[in-house]
């Protein structure tokens, strides 16, 4: 019934809109907009969230990677896209299902002297290190040593920062400002037989740590050490080490869903994503059952709307653990492949209980925290922001500080935007003020929690928030004028992983 609705509504809606006057404000984007905000409703979002809910509570009570509770949300997202109209596809992506580390890590000064290092004292395996046992020279890489007074190093963080890098030897990188994960993957790429990340050098910051970082692609041995050894290293010309981790290292695969519309020009995409899975603590309604039904109810209702821009759906799987599905998913496009996304649109916790509309801050009025977004992201703030304008409803800025999935996006020049609602962070007087709720309360109290449940949803933020969504869904589908032409990424554009640094 709702094809047949839809199509109706759009073969009625076509002559009128062709008929139109050339200057006229309305244009396919407008009229095509405001018929989704008003097909779009909250009420049939909140029956997407109880049936997550529901899976959830037939699975172990959450629906994280790895789990039947992630299958069972794919499977329903999936079938609910596939009878709307979509080609839908289910790409594999890969997790650490499991990590044991079977001996002591190695680290010996091997050249041009000789120093065995203590492991578990002066330096630790980085779960989830692969195995290998490699001697090599070590390569320092943009590092911030005494008695530099810069206070915190960004040796690492950018693939610029491996200018230079001999493929082969032992990457020497320093802890600072980006996450070590980032670190990592840069490393690997630049062809290091090895890592060693050291600690920064600042009171609190010297010593090593047992550390959990969920990224293991750069396929090499990896030690956290502390600022002692690695300024000794950097310190020594010529230094050639014995890198060795003795682990065992599983990976389990998930899926992400991928819907793509059946009409619009495919060098032009837009693309909206939400992550489909939850941590193993709760069924994850609010973070991010809410922003994947919210989503879900926009691909519904727009199935057989006659778009001029290919309109791309994404459930990410296993954001969780690192933004693993949307990191994994743009590693896998080519360079052409890239360029033909426009936008990303990103919605990730949409209608948390203390909630405040938030949208990403696309070209860093603020002048702090994370920079601005690859070009076009000020104008996808912007768009945004119009549609709340309309209902006299204010917003705020939120940094792009790489905790949810635009950061592999704007990591290639992909400009994001979105909409965020709260997630631990305590809510402001003057945010109180503006949206109402309680000031010095977390925006959502049960976030990653076993109370994100079904009753730690916000019906009104989910309602306002869902139709913001269909708004500049629709808006780009028809109209990507307001968007520049894609640019190399910049530099400090470089996305920040989950995992803190």
């Amino acid at each position: 019934m709702r094809r047949i609705v839809i199509a109706l509504v759009t073969a009625l809606s076509l002559p009128l809109v062709m008929a139109a006057p050339a200057q006229a404000t309305g244009g396919l984007d407008d009229v095509f907009a405001k018929l989704l905000v008003k097909q779009v409703k909250g009420t049939n979002v909140s029956k997407h969230l109880d049936a997550l809910q529901a899976i959830a509570t037939a699975n172990g009570g959450n629906r994280a990677a790895g789990t039947p509770g992630y299958n069972a949300s794919r499977d329903y997202v999936a079938g609910k896209l596939r009878k709307a109209g979509y080609k839908v596809t289910l790409q594999p992506i890969n997790f650490v299902e499991g990590w044991t580390e079977n001996s002591p890590p190695t680290l010996n000064l091997t050249a041009p002297s000789a120093k065995t290092y203590v492991p578990n004292e002066d330096f630790f395996t980085f779960q989830p290190s692969p195995a290998g046992d490699v001697t090599a020279q070590v390569q320092g890489v943009d590092l911030t040593l005494p008695p530099t007074p810069t206070p915190t190093s960004t040796s690492g963080c950018e693939a610029s920062d491996f200018a230079g890098f001999v493929a082969g030897r032992i990457a020497l990188i320093q802890r600072g400002t980006c996450a070590f994960a980032q670190k990592i993957r840069n490393a690997g790429r630049a062809g290091a037989s090895g890592i060693i990340v050291f600690n920064e050098g600042q009171p609190g910051r010297t010593d090593a740590f047992a550390l959990d970082i969920g990224e293991w692609r750069a396929g090499v041995p990896m030690v956290f050490a502390d600022f002692a050894v690695g300024n000794e290293l950097a310190a020594t010309p010529g230094a050639t080490v014995r890198l060795r981790v003795d682990a065992t290292l599983t990976l389990g695969t998930n899926d992400n869903v991928i819907a793509e519309s059946r009409f619009g020009d495919p060098r032009n995409v837009v693309m909206v994503g939400a992550h489909l899975d939850s941590v193993p603590a709760g069924p994850g309604i609010n973070d991010n059952g809410s922003g994947s039904a919210s989503i879900l109810e926009v691909a519904e209702e727009m199935a057989l709307y006659p778009v001029k821009n290919k309109v791309r759906f994404a459930f990410w799987a296993a954001e969780e653990i690192g933004l693993l599905g949307s990191d994994q998913y743009v590693e896998s496009l080519s360079e052409a492949q890239r360029d033909r996304i426009r936008v990303y649109l990103n919605f990730d916790m949409v209608a948390s209980p203390n909630f405040a509309y938030k949208l990403y801050d696309g070209d860093d009025s603020d002048g702090v925290g994370s920079p601005a977004g690859p070009p076009g992201s000020a104008q996808i703030e912007q768009q945004l922001a119009r549609f709340y304008g309309t209902r006299s409803l204010p917003t705020v800025g939120t940094d792009f500080d790489g905790r949810s999935d635009y950061g592999p996006f704007i990591a290639v020049g992909i400009p994001a935007g979105g909409i965020f609602t709260g997630a631990e962070g305590i809510k402001t007087p003057e945010e109180a003020a503006l949206f109402g709720g309680t000031a010095g309360v977390a925006y959502d109290i049960c976030y990653h929690q076993a109370c994100d449940t079904i009753a730690n949803i916000n019906a009104t933020a989910l309602d306002v928030d869902a139709d913001a969504i269909a708004d500049s869904t629709a808006r780009f589908a028809f109209n990507l004028r307001s968007i520049p032409p894609r640019t190399a990424p910049a530099a400090a554009q470089a996305a920040v992983a989950t995992t803190s640094e």
